[in-house]
């Protein structure tokens, strides 16, 4: 999974303006967080459509903050630069959820 670099909403847009992507929030002292990362490289190989993008919430809390992301860990998901769902909240988040999640866009 693609780390993403510290950046503004702006420059989200334009890196995400085409094709499909999941933004992964989370950060290092977060325990839900780790709970959840050993699945993702199973999510993503599941789910080739999407682009996973990693996000560091501390290091882009203006980004979370822009996007309504203040609950970790949490997953927004884009079409060609909109935003087409998300599943944002504070609670610990299993595979199975994940996979729910992504399901409902399609």
């Amino acid at each position: 999974m693609e780390q993403l670099a510290k950046m503004d909403l702006t420059d989200l847009k334009k890196k995400i303006e085409k094709g499909k992507y999941i933004l992964f929030f989370s950060a290092d002292w977060c325990p839900d967080c780790s709970f959840i990362k050993p699945a993702m490289p199973e999510i993503e190989a599941e789910y080739k459509d999407y682009n996973f993008l990693a996000v560091d919430r501390d290091e882009n809390i203006d980004l979370a903050a822009d996007l309504g992301v203040m609950g970790i860990p949490s997953f927004v998901a884009f079409n060609n630069g909109e935003e087409i769902g998300r599943f944002v909240n504070k609670d610990r988040k299993t595979k199975k959820q994940v996979e729910e999640f992504i399901d409902s866009l399609n």
